[in-house]
C-alpha cells in the first residue's frame, strides 16, 4: 500500500463539492486522515468566489499515474469539472496528487512532490497537520521547518464543517 496526499479544492458550491469528493474517495481508497478545511482567497484574477481547500491522506494500491488519471481525473469529470485554458478558472472540484510515498518524478503531466506545496500556505499547513514529521522527497525540506513561514492571510479555518465531514467518513 502506498501513502498518498491529495489536495482538494472547490469554489463552485464548495461546501457540497469538497464533502462529496472526500466521500467519493472513500469508495475507492482508504482515507486515513482529513486536514482541516480552509476557506481561502482565489489565486489569479479578482472577482472569483473563495475556495474551500484541504488535504486528504490516502492508502492506495494504485500506482501514481493511475491514481491521478484514472481515479482523480475521473472523479473530477463525474463531479462536473471542465478543464480549459484558464488555469485559474472557477471549478466544481480540483483533485491533485501532491505526494506519493517517497517518489520524486518530473514529467509533462506528473510532477511529485507537487511544486506548489511550499508556495501555498494551505498545503503546508494541511500537510503539517496530517504529518508533522514529513520530509518532502528529493529536497530534504521538513514540513515542520517551513510551517511557521507561510502567511495565513486570507485563510479561515472551517472547523465545524471539517468535523462534520470527519464524522461522516468515520461512520460512513
Amino acid at each position: 500500500m502506498a501513502r498518498a496526499f491529495i489536495s482538494i479544492g472547490s469554489n463552485i458550491d464548495p461546501e457540497t463539492n469538497v464533502r462529496n469528493a472526500i466521500l467519493r474517495l472513500t469508495e475507492t481508497a482508504r482515507v486515513k486522515a482529513i486536514s482541516t478545511v480552509y476557506r481561502t482567497e482565489p489565486i489569479g484574477p479578482p472577482g472569483q468566489p473563495p475556495f474551500y481547500n484541504c488535504v486528504v491522506e490516502l492508502e492506495t494500491d494504485l500506482p501514481p499515474r493511475d491514481l491521478k488519471f484514472r481515479l482523480l481525473r475521473r472523479l473530477e469529470s463525474e463531479m462536473g469539472r471542465t478543464r480549459g485554458t484558464d488555469k485559474f478558472a472557477a471549478r466544481t472540484i480540483d483533485l491533485d496528487l501532491i505526494l506519493y510515498d517517497e517518489l520524486v518524478t518530473t514529467s509533462a503531466d506528473l510532477t511529485l512532490p507537487d511544486p506548489d506545496i511550499l508556495s501555498r500556505p494551505f498545503l503546508v499547513i494541511a500537510l503539517h497537520e496530517l504529518s508533522p514529521e514529513l520530509v518532502l522527497p528529493g529536497s530534504g525540506v521538513r514540513i515542520s521547518d517551513v510551517m511557521p513561514a507561510p502567511p495565513r492571510t486570507g485563510m479561515k479555518l472551517l472547523e465545524k464543517y471539517t468535523e462534520r465531514i470527519r464524522k461522516e467518513v468515520r461512520h460512513g
